[in-house]
């Protein structure tokens, strides 16, 4: 590849004979020259005919806290998805199942809950029948924090980069 060692300085020039419009995850804030970030700008296309061959509308990806996924193209992992379309976070769902039941015969069955599950233990549920067993019902909640590391989103381990793309 041609170009020119980091020398520590933004004024750095990267590899030229990297293809038109594949984003370079870079480790500065700023693009060096004649490279454009891709924060969902608009570029002229007239000035970047090469660009425009990868991004014909004219408007980079805003890849800014976003992951890059490899296109399905056939392979039924993540069907029907189309070159530079945007997915939303999903997660698999997490399930459990719980029998809390005071009147069934030999005691108590998956008592206490484990894994996601726990009692909450400031209410009690008291039973509409008569129990013959000296406690009430419980309140169980669902908490997958309890298992897994949580977040407001689902996301792999990662390193921020900056996404920037050549300007050609």
């Amino acid at each position: 590849m041609n170009g020119v060692p980091f020398d520590g300085t933004a004024n750095i020039t990267l590899p030229l004979d990297l293809p038109v419009g594949s984003p370079v995850p870079y480790a500065l804030s700023t693009p060096p020259a004649g490279w454009l970030q891709c924060n969902g700008q608009t570029f002229n296309k007239t000035t970047y005919p090469q660009l425009a061959l990868a991004y014909p509308s004219g408007v980079l990806p805003d890849l800014r806290g976003e992951f890059i996924r490899g296109w399905d193209d056939g392979r039924d992992v993540d069907p029907g998805r189309s070159l530079l379309s945007a997915q939303n976070d999903a997660m698999q769902p997490i399930t459990a199942k719980w029998v809390i039941d005071d009147m069934a015969a030999g005691g108590d069955i998956n008592y206490p809950p484990s894994g996601a599950l726990y009692i909450d233990s400031s209410e009690r549920v008291n039973y509409d029948a008569v129990s013959t067993r000296a406690r009430s019902g419980a309140r169980g909640v669902f908490d997958s924090s309890l298992q897994t590391r949580t977040a407001n989103e689902t996301r792999p381990r990662n390193i921020a980069f900056n996404y920037i793309v050549r300007a050609a």
